[in-house]
């Protein structure tokens, strides 16, 4: 699991971007699913979480279409990237 948070401009622009333009990128880079969270305090701050092995999450950073799809989710600033902090058995 990756798992991201970010600022962005216009939270259903990015929602729309997100579900199409981004989803084909990510899908192309093995991603097998994503969910989108909303800050219940600032709805411009989202939290991405990605069912994605890490070395295709790494092909897709390097991906040379992805600043442009950035650009179109109206991110403020890149994403961070949450840390582990403890992962459990089921």
């Amino acid at each position: 699991m990756i798992v991201t948070v970010a600022r962005v401009t216009d939270p259903d622009r990015f929602l729309e971007v997100f579900r199409t333009s981004g989803a084909d990128k990510r899908r192309e880079h093995g991603c097998r699913g994503a969910r989108v969270y909303f800050d219940p305090h600032d709805v411009h701050r989202v939290w991405s979480v990605f069912d994605w092995d890490p070395d295709d999450y790494a092909g897709f950073l390097a991906d040379p279409e992805i600043p442009a799809i950035a650009r179109q989710l109206g991110l403020q600033e890149p994403p961070e990237h949450a840390e582990v902090a403890i992962e459990l058995p089921a």
